[in-house]
């Protein structure tokens, strides 16, 4: 069945149908149409996974759609118009231009804490380079994948294909043949599906998350950080790729925000989060047994919790949780992606820096200063998928940033004009009329005469300073 739906996408770009942009265009908008028709049903298949409210499901996933798709339809015109390059007097006459054209067929692979964003995100994109998509969502969100399986087909039948299922199908669809593959995950599948698609020397799109790191000094509005910080972390029951991971700060800073944090976290979600209706929960009983085993290790080895710290395996609840923790403490050896946030002492903002290049290149890096020199440091001496001063997380939202990693936490990146890019070919064209032939000096035999010219226009060595 798997073989059949490649072979059926595959069809579908082979007939052309999939080239003109207003076939790009009539897929975005039914797949807007979708969205917004379907709300609600999206948003109670979220409720049911993720413990997500109505709003904050339409702030990060299906109002996030809409507007990437908006933004896409405006501009879609001029992203895959032709571009016109020079060419070189040697060449003239002749004209030669870029062409965007799309790859074929592009698989996405999508988690589980995003599930219909993280899926769709990248189909827009690849949509609208011109491809079909085949897309698997994630069993563990599984009401989700469902409400995908279910409307997708009524809206995009030619252009996306949703395949349901666990590894076994997964590994099926890796086994077959495309032409891009995106996949949205941690970085143990990522090396799986990078391995699967070098057999057939496909490109990827891989968003492997990591530990991202905020730092803060004593030159800002620490309760507004607060406020900013645990709203990115604790969003999503803390289940989000771009979270901020840790905060590093001096003893002094780390004090007060031990007392800014307990107050944000009051502010949002009351003093009983577990009450909230816009406060989420861990996916399944395997991640919350790991995030309270993370936390219990801590506790055990000494850590002080400054806020939250209880839990409720029946409800999937962690509650709202800050420590302070050491560079050894089991929280600082893994991505935590749930709602523990380790504070972490250090003695300068070059110290900070020193302790985020020591590990992995993270996803997202988060610096709460007003110092100038601080923030250059930050800018030019670290290296991190995005980089944010004053906020976490809201860079997502900003259409004409590019979402993607480097290194551990990825490789390449998408939304809206990325997208068109990721997701097609560069070709190069160019176009020399037979007549009147100007080749006749690069051809053989050569002589003194051609030499110079060759040396001094066709292929110039270029002027060589002398001191």
């Amino acid at each position: 069945m798997i073989e059949q739906d490649v072979a059926a996408a595959r069809a579908v770009y082979k007939s052309g149908r999939t080239r003109p942009t207003e076939w790009r265009k009539t897929q975005l908008r039914a797949m807007q149409r979708m969205l917004v028709e379907h709300r609600d049903d999206f948003a109670a298949a979220l409720a049911e996974d993720l413990g997500k409210h109505p709003t904050e499901s339409w702030l990060t996933e299906l109002g996030f759609l809409t507007a990437e798709i908006a933004h896409t339809l405006k501009h879609l015109g001029g992203w895959v118009e032709a571009r016109e390059t020079s060419v070189p007097v040697a060449l003239q006459p002749a004209q030669a231009r870029v062409l965007l054209e799309p790859l074929g067929v592009v698989l996405v692979i999508a988690p589980w804490n995003y599930p219909i964003q993280l899926l769709l995100a990248p189909a827009i994109g690849a949509l609208a380079a011109g491809n079909t998509v085949v897309a698997k969502p994630s069993e563990l969100a599984p009401a989700s994948s469902a409400a995908l399986a279910r409307w997708v087909p009524d809206y995009l039948p030619e252009a996306v294909t949703i395949v349901e299922g666990g590894i076994p199908e997964t590994t099926t669809l890796l086994e077959q043949k495309f032409d891009h593959i995106c996949y949205t995950g941690n970085g143990r599948v990522g090396r799986i599906v990078m391995a699967a698609a070098a057999r057939h020397l496909t490109p990827v799109t891989l968003e492997l998350g990591g530990k991202s790191p905020v730092f803060v000094d004593d030159s800002v509005d620490l309760r507004i950080a607060a406020k900013r910080i645990a709203w990115g972390k604790f969003m999503n029951a803390g289940q989000t790729c771009v979270a901020p991971d840790y905060v590093l700060g001096s003893r002094d800073v780390l004090d007060r925000l031990a007392v800014e944090l307990p107050r944000a976290i009051r502010d949002l979600y009351g003093s009983d989060p577990q009450r909230s209706p816009e406060y989420g929960r861990m996916i399944n009983a395997g991640a919350f047994d790991r995030v309270t085993g993370l936390l219990a290790a801590d506790r055990a080895a000494g850590a002080a919790v400054v806020a939250g710290g209880r839990s409720d395996a029946a409800d999937r609840y962690i509650a709202p949780t800050v420590v302070r923790a050491t560079a050894e403490s089991a929280l600082m050896q893994e991505e935590i992606f749930g709602p523990v946030l380790p504070l972490v002492q250090v003695d300068s903002a070059a110290a900070a820096v020193l302790f985020i290049n020591e590990r992995d290149k993270p996803l997202s890096l988060y610096v709460f200063s007003h110092n100038h020199h601080v923030r250059q440091m930050f800018t030019h001496q670290t290296s991190s998928g995005a980089l944010a001063f004053g906020v976490p997380v809201a860079h997502m939202l900003v259409p004409g940033l590019p979402f993607g990693g480097v290194g551990e936490s990825g490789m390449g990146g998408y939304h809206a004009k990325y997208s068109i890019q990721a997701f097609s070919h560069r070709k190069a064209v160019l176009d020399k009329p037979l007549a009147p032939d100007t080749m006749a000096v690069i051809y053989p035999p050569f002589n003194a005469v051609k030499n110079q010219l060759i040396k001094r226009v066709v292929v110039p060595a270029g002027r060589v300073r002398h001191r």
